[in-house]
């Protein structure tokens, strides 16, 4: 450790003593017994951690603890309204955000720089931080939307000016000093007054326009123009009373076009379809197939029943399934996933590179792999008709269905068929022949490597795959059931809203996809690997990158049993498995399970990577690891080094040639933190594309001469209207009352509906209305509808 982190961990922990009062430097000396050098080094490392907020300043002179001041630093979320709310660096538990919006999607983990002093400290100074703080927008200065702040808490709790806040017990408070800008340049649209040139930000969280000079005097060529989507670099903002101004740095294209949507959210996540010179130059050296020396010393597994079952428009194909039949009425499924670790050495820029990246980033229309095309789509991917290499888990079942044995092996596989979902569920299903071959192939603009047309397999094969699918499914639905009954497992499955875009990007069409028996198949086998791999690296003491979802907070449990109960579903206690099944059994019965089943996700806490075991939640393992799905995530990466440590440490005949290094935890705990932050970036993105082109999808519904009529769930109401979420595509939108225009609509006293004062006519929470796009607006995000005429 070095001498500035002893002397702040020595400030630190004599200040949280308690009998300590706000000292000045020269008294802090004194009180430390230090030396002259440690004057110098108190003089500088004070108001560093003033800066960041470690803390506090208090009578221009003094120091103390933030809590002891009454400051709380962390970071601000901000609404579209300008009020916000800050969630403090040291909370109450790794996700005490209340889940009342978008916040418990930005919710951060557990910081790192906990408190020093050990748990007991820890969880006696998070008891003085509340889980969140209430700013109004008057209160919160010049921050804006993510920024890290001080803010000191109000010593009356009032609401006479936040009428907004729930009645949940939180505190308010008031930013008094920015600690860290969350970006130095955003997006947004040039747009033109009478008197300026402005920015309006993409992010309706920023609630202020952008000044920006005059587009004329621009250095750009072409000069930025009214209507373009536009990157611009912020200046200092001091004054909450003035509009921040900035200057125009690119410009991306006409604003809410697919291609500026596009490059926008690129430049907001970080993101780039584009590789290093260094990775492009490392990939001359990589084969364009796999040639008989690299196959030397592996399970050669090209004649055994194998196939991968993905989506229509999957781009690559990382996991496949096999299927022997031993004596004894015994069979083996072997699990086989692309050895991207053969490819990907550590040490390299490909590797860099990928862990820099941290997983693959499925925006609607396209992706942003983690892995350069040439393996991602290549060489890893493991297509129909091609010899791959891969690292396979192989679990073999009794006559009865029960897992008997289970081993490991690098081998090489040559898929037999490339199924889609569709077509799988039809062979696991009583489809003749006839109905088989008349499933529609997949378009080749929709994936790189359609496969075969079931149209062209002979009746032989397509009885090899009916009969091996169905085998499959029977010992899979098996491990389900016993998954979801003997050990509780939850079962949080979402339909999933299929956006497909035309060949300008545009949305042109949405779609649920419903997990079906051909999903369910894939999912069991995947999450067995996953299970079997991390339960034997725990029981050989080798570190390992787990994936973890803790267990969630009582306190959350208690809100939500609250929430359901006036949704009218009554459970017991929610920390049992058994309520909290019971809970997800009784929404599955109801109209409006969406929201309420997200209700329920908010209330648990979110999975992360961690370089330790400690187990997962929702699927109830107790070891649990990501190694399926290395070509889109670095974590099952890292497994597969430790999968190939683990074959040479035993003497297995698959091991590699070469030496594998040992896994080092502190390296592998870095990894995990950062991939962990990576996830939940790629996340955002991902959701930013979805909200973008279902507005997209809604303004071009505007343009039609004929309404589309879609039907809607009531899942809020407030005076204003009806909020309602779209059922197929899960959007969301206001029925403004002022558009219900058959008769004066009321909002009853339990505000559970409104009702006409003539016709007496109801509209409550949780009923189905349909309802046709009234407006879209691309900059506030919100769309309003109107109740369709029957």
């Amino acid at each position: 450790m070095s001498r500035v982190m002893e002397l702040e961990e020595k400030i630190i922990e004599f200040m949280r003593r308690k009998d300590y009062s706000p000292l000045r430097l020269d008294e802090l000396h004194k009180a430390l017994g230090g030396d002259g050098k440690m004057f110098r080094r108190l003089k500088k490392t004070l108001p560093r951690l003033v800066r960041i907020g470690k803390i506090a300043q208090v009578k221009r002179d003094r120091y103390c603890l933030p809590a002891d001041a009454d400051l709380i630093s962390g970071k601000l979320i901000f609404r579209a309204s300008g009020s916000a709310k800050l969630i403090p660096d040291v909370p109450v538990s790794d996700d005490a955000v209340p889940a009342d919006s978008e916040e418990n999607s930005e919710n951060p983990p557990a910081p790192a720089d906990v408190p020093a002093g050990g748990e007991d400290f820890a969880e006696k100074y998070a008891r003085k931080i509340p889980a969140a703080v209430h700013i109004r927008a008057e209160d919160t200065g010049t921050a804006m939307h993510g920024d890290r702040v001080v803010v000191r808490l109000e010593k009356k709790r009032s609401r006479e000016r936040a009428p907004w806040a729930q009645d949940d017990g939180l505190p308010f408070g008031s930013v008094i000093k920015i600690l860290e800008r969350a970006f130095a340049s955003t997006t947004g649209t040039l747009v033109r007054t009478r008197y300026y040139w402005a920015v309006r930000p993409d992010d309706p969280r920023i609630v202020k326009n952008i000044l920006v000079a005059d587009p004329a005097r621009s250095p750009l060529f072409p000069q930025p123009k009214e209507g373009e989507k536009v990157v611009v670099r912020l200046n200092e903002w001091t004054k909450r009373d003035e509009n921040p101004t900035g200057e125009i740095e690119k410009i991306l294209g006409k604003s809410h076009t697919p291609l500026a949507e596009y490059r926008a959210i690129l430049f907001r996540y970080k993101l780039s379809p584009k590789f290093p010179d260094a990775v492009a130059a490392e990939l001359r050296d990589i084969p364009a197939g796999v040639d008989a020396r690299e196959m030397r010393g592996r399970l050669d597994l090209r004649k055994i029943f194998t196939v991968t079952i993905d989506p229509d428009d999957a781009k690559d194909f990382d996991d496949a399934l096999s299927l022997e039949t031993l004596d004894g009425g015994k069979t083996r499924v072997g699990v086989h996933i692309a050895d991207v670790a053969h490819y990907v050495r550590t040490g390299t820029a490909l590797d860099a590179e990928a862990r820099a990246r941290g997983n693959s980033t499925y925006l609607v229309g396209t992706v942003i792999p983690m892995l350069p095309h040439a393996l991602s789509s290549g060489l890893c991917s493991l297509v129909e008709g091609e010899a791959r290499l891969t690292k396979s888990v192989f679990a073999t079942f009794d006559a009865a269905g029960t897992l008997v044995e289970t081993r490991f092996a690098n081998s090489v596989i040559q898929s037999r068929k490339r199924l889609t979902y569709r077509q799988a569920f039809a062979l696991m299903g009583d489809c003749d022949e006839r109905e088989l071959r008349a499933l529609p192939a997949v378009p080749a603009h929709l994936s790189g490597h359609p496969g075969r047309a079931l149209a062209e397999l002979g009746s032989d094969e397509l009885a090899a795959l009916r009969k091996n699918l169905k085998a499959l499914w029977k010992i899979a639905k098996k491990l389900r059931d016993a998954r979801m009954t003997a050990a509780g497992a939850l079962d949080l499955d979402m339909p999933e809203v299929k956006i497909s875009v035309d060949a300008d990007g545009a949305a042109d069409r949405i779609e649920q996809v419903f997990h079906d028996e051909s999903h369910q198949l894939v999912e069991e086998f995947m999450l067995l690997a996953n299970e079997i791999v991390a339960r034997e690296f725990r029981r050989a003491r080798l570190p390992f990158i787990s994936r973890v979802h803790d267990a969630p907070d009582r306190e959350k449990l208690n809100e939500l049993r609250e929430e359901m109960l006036d949704a009218g579903i009554h459970v017991g206690d929610l920390s049992k498995r058994s309520e909290m099944n019971k809970l997800l059994a009784a929404l599955a019965e109801r109209s409006d399970a969406y929201p309420l089943r997200i209700r329920v996700l908010r209330s648990l806490k979110q999975a992360c990577y961690r370089a330790r075991a400690d187990g997962h939640y929702g699927l109830a393992k107790a070891d649990y690891a990501h190694f399926t799905s290395p070509i889109r995530r670095y974590a099952d990466l890292t497994v597969h080094r430790v999968f190939d440590f683990y074959l040479q440490k035993n003497r297995l005949p698959t091991a590699p040639a070469k030496r594998v290094p040992a896994p080092a935890l502190g390296e592998l705990a870095g990894t995990a933190e950062h991939i962990s932050d990576t996830e939940r970036s790629s996340m955002e993105a991902e959701r930013e594309s979805v909200k973008v082109k279902l507005l997209e999808f809604f303004e071009r519904e505007l343009l039609r001469r004929k309404k589309t009529v879609f039907e809607a769930i009531i899942t809020d109401i407030r005076s204003i209207g009806l909020f309602v979420e779209l059922k197929i595509s899960q959007a969301y939108g206001l029925i403004p009352l002022s558009s219900m225009s058959d008769d004066l609509y009321q909002l009853t006293p339990d505000g559970a509906a409104v009702v006409g004062r003539r016709s007496r006519k109801r509209y409550a929470l949780g009923e189905t209305v349909p309802v046709t796009v009234e407006s879209v607006d691309r900059f506030r995000r919100t769309m309003n509808f109107r109740i369709a005429k029957s």
